[in-house]
C-alpha cells in the first residue's frame, strides 16, 4: 500500500526547474498526521499546485516565444502549470468526501507536456488502501 499524500507533499514537474509543495485545503476536514489529506481532485493551478520555478517545455507558448527571440537557444520562462485532468491513480478503496484519496506514485499532466510526480508524500506512517 502506498503512503497517503498530505498538504506539504513535495512535487516535481518533468519540465520544471525546482520542486514545489502540494497544498491540500482542509475542506474535507480529514487530517493525516496533523495535515490536510489530499485527493485526486487537488490539481488547481496556483491553489493546489504552485509553480515549479522555471519551465523549459517548448510546448509552452511563452518558452517557445522566448526561445525563438533568442535565435533558437532554449530560454526557460517562469512556470505557470496548466494541469489537465486529475491525479492518477488514486487509492483504490480510500475515499475522502466521496473522492479517491491521493497516494504516492500518482501523477498528473501539464498541458505543456510535463508530468508532475510526487517526490515525497508528506505522510510517512499512514497508508491508504
Amino acid at each position: 500500500m502506498p503512503p497517503s499524500v498530505v498538504s506539504g507533499a513535495m512535487l516535481q514537474c518533468s519540465f520544471g526547474m525546482a520542486p514545489s509543495s502540494l497544498i491540500a485545503l482542509p475542506t474535507s476536514r480529514v487530517m493525516i498526521e496533523s495535515r490536510p489529506a489530499a485527493t485526486v481532485q487537488d490539481t488547481i493551478t496556483g491553489l493546489n499546485i504552485p509553480p515549479f520555478g522555471m519551465c523549459s517545455s517548448l510546448a509552452n507558448p511563452v518558452v517557445a516565444a522566448a526561445t525563438s527571440a533568442a535565435l533558437g537557444v532554449l530560454t526557460p520562462m517562469p512556470c505557470v502549470p496548466a494541469v489537465i485532468g486529475r491525479w492518477v491513480p488514486g487509492a483504490p478503496r480510500t475515499m475522502i468526501g466521496g473522492v479517491q484519496s491521493l497516494v504516492a506514485g500518482s501523477i498528473c499532466n501539464c498541458a505543456w507536456g510535463g508530468v508532475i510526480t510526487i517526490l515525497q508524500p508528506g505522510a510517512l506512517r499512514t497508508q491508504a488502501n
